[in-house]
């Protein structure tokens, strides 16, 4: 037989939600003594019937698992009450923070030329004090940088004189050694050329009889 679904709500009939409170009652205790056995779970259960009669279990001692309730009870609104205010200190942080916010980019859009319409002229000389003031820091900057480029060029350029005056020094004396080789080479070729014309012999071909010599009087 199958059984039906039980609607949730008092029983009228007295004999019957008795009936069902001791069925119940038992079940429940059952079930405490279960969990604390199966999941060393410290378990307390107090009941009290329609008439006032107390039933309670308890793994440990059911004194000492109302005082550890009030315990976590206690710590936990301590740390309600923690969470409460730091939320409520960093939802004003952020409200001001938010409010910053807009008023900076109010302040951007106006000195963008943006929303001016409403100012008044202490604001907009206040405008063009703040835009003096930052365009002399911005000239400043890059003056500063411009030197600065400035003298960095100028160092290269010394150093690139410095690289030209040692390389001049090098071609400069190597050319000395090239023309030195050169005047001993030609020195050592003239000297084998005069050699060569003081040992050269006219000699002359004739055909025929060799004809007597004759000497040469020589007149006073």
């Amino acid at each position: 037989m199958v059984r039906g679904k039980t609607e949730m709500k008092r029983i009228e009939n007295a004999t019957s939600r008795q009936v069902t409170f001791s069925k119940r009652r038992n079940g429940l205790l059952k079930k405490a003594f279960e969990l604390s056995v199966l999941c060393d779970a410290e378990v307390a259960l107090i009941i009290f019937s329609p008439t006032s009669k107390l039933y309670e279990f308890s793994s440990s001692s059911i004194t000492k698992t109302i005082e550890r309730y009030q315990r976590r009870v206690k710590e936990i609104g301590i740390n309600h009450k923690r969470d409460d205010a730091d939320s409520q200190q960093a939802r004003g942080e952020t409200y001001s923070l938010t409010k910053k916010i807009e008023q900076l980019e109010i302040s951007k859009r106006k000195l963008l030329g943006e929303g001016i319409d409403v100012c008044s002229i202490e604001e907009l000389r206040q405008l063009e004090n703040q835009l003096d003031r930052g365009l002399t820091r911005i000239r400043a900057k890059k003056y500063q940088l411009l030197r600065e480029e400035i003298e960095k060029l100028k160092e290269e350029e010394r150093n690139l004189i410095m690289e030209n005056k040692e390389l001049n020094e090098k071609l400069s004396g190597m050319g000395a050694i090239v023309v030195a080789s050169s005047s001993s080479t030609l020195t050592s070729s003239e000297v084998n050329t005069d050699g060569n014309d003081n040992m050269e012999v006219e000699t002359d071909l004739f055909i025929g009889p060799p004809e007597p010599r004759q000497s040469k009087k020589i007149h006073p």
